[in-house]
């Protein structure tokens, strides 16, 4: 949400919002800026450069007296953009069957709740329509260097397959006649379409002979264990053939006990695991999200799981197939299954904090860094560093969210 911070600029006119001057530079001084290394906030510039972040200075810098554009943020925190790696839609779309325009419409919504980055999920579907939406998605993400949508998209980084190669034991919404073989050819024909990063969830106890899994480290894509009976001594399996992280741990999987720890346990007990969690006191208990977070602090990525009713009224929905009924904010389907969430990552960052008690610096890391390694995006997204994205959220009071660039505009309120 907006708060209607008033920033000034102290030489030359602001750049007006959702444009960019060619080779210009845009100083945001004064600022008070997250560093991701150490996991706090100290004073500085950031100076940023045709889309790109130029510099990134401790306390005043003398790029105050060369930039093209300073704007002074008034002491203000900066924080990266907002990195959704697991979100199936919003605004009333689905990544699965949205035209290309309502994905645009889309992508606008997830920018102005604070996502820059994000990986379309596509949930459970034909073969064709997975096809169909991939190419959608690709031609939506070609858009963002179109001169005409600058400052206007949030970045879709790639595609998360998060369908079809799932357990039926623990589909969750996904309709038992769209869960299919774990099929390592068909896999690649899907993977081999993607523009940009690769992600692909599946239940991997189901990948007897270690093919699927192999053939989509081949093509570059990092895999997530999820929808998933799989024993301990299986999530561990797959975790040591390069497997990375878990697909919103505790939900979709066999629960955590004493006599059989299940993949919840080996993805808690594996340092280079990442674990996705839903924070909005739906899908996990508090008291696990506080387990959770103190086990892997590093490794812990935040997600929302949103589908198409996130940002809309209560009412009747649809993901991956089958037909979802939202009340009170809450995604269920007609046989009692949640479905999905209507959760904001702004609000997973909030709920965190409160959850586990962490701090909200730790809060922060969780849905910028930590999700951009968990689909190998860290060159690119997570952190406010020279030669990545400029892509940040300037808060305003009570910790909101008052100004949002993406790959060097500010866009309008």
């Amino acid at each position: 949400m907006y708060t209607g911070m008033y920033m000034h600029t102290v030489r030359a006119g602001p750049i007006p919002p959702g444009r960019k001057a060619i080779h210009m530079t845009l100083l945001l001084s004064n600022a008070n800026i997250y560093r991701t290394s150490s996991r706090s906030f100290s004073a500085g510039d950031l100076l940023i450069g045709d889309g790109r972040i130029a510099g990134v200075s401790d306390g005043p810098s003398a790029w105050r007296d060369t930039a093209d554009h300073v704007t002074d943020v008034d002491s203000r925190m900066i924080i990266p953009g907002l990195v959704d790696v697991h979100t199936h839609g919003r605004a009333g779309g689905d990544f699965s069957s949205a035209s290309a325009d309502m994905m645009v419409k889309m992508s606008g919504s997830y920018l102005r709740s604070g996502v820059t980055t994000l990986l379309p999920t596509l949930a459970s579907a034909p073969l064709d329509a997975l096809h169909t939406a991939i190419g959608r998605i690709n031609e939506v993400r070609a858009l963002e260097s179109d001169p005409a949508y600058e400052g206007r998209l949030a970045h879709f980084a790639g595609t998360h397959l998060e369908g079809r190669y799932l357990n039926v034991a623990k589909r969750g919404a996904h309709a038992p006649e769209l869960l299919f073989p774990l099929d390592a050819d068909e896999l690649a024909s899907l993977l081999s379409e993607i523009d940009g990063a690769r992600h692909v969830s599946a239940a991997l106890e189901l990948d007897a002979d270690g093919a699927f899994l192999r053939r989509a480290l081949s093509l570059g894509a990092t895999v997530s264990l999820g929808h998933t009976a799989a024993t301990y001594a299986q999530a561990m399996d797959a975790f040591a053939h390069g497997c990375t992280a878990a697909t919103h741990l505790f939900n979709a999987m066999l629960p955590l006990h004493h006599r059989e720890g299940g993949a919840v346990c080996a993805a808690l007990l594996s340092p280079g695991v990442s674990c996705e969690l839903i924070c909005d006191g739906f899908h996990i208990a508090p008291e696990m999200v506080r387990l959770a977070g103190t086990v892997k602090k590093d490794r812990l990525v935040l997600i929302t799981d949103s589908m198409e009713a996130t940002g809309c009224a209560d009412g009747e929905y649809t993901i991956a197939g089958m037909p979802v009924t939202v009340k009170d904010g809450k995604a269920r389907t007609h046989d009692g299954a949640i479905a999905g969430s209507t959760l904001s990552l702004w609000n997973a960052v909030k709920n965190y904090r409160s959850f586990a008690g962490v701090s909200f610096e730790d809060a922060v890391y969780a849905a910028t860094m930590a999700p951009a390694v968990e689909v190998g995006l860290e060159r690119e997204v997570g952190s406010l560093e020279p030669g990545k994205r400029a892509d940040l959220l300037i808060l305003g009071d009570y910790l909101s969210i008052d100004r949002v660039m993406v790959g060097g505009h500010l866009i309008s309120k």
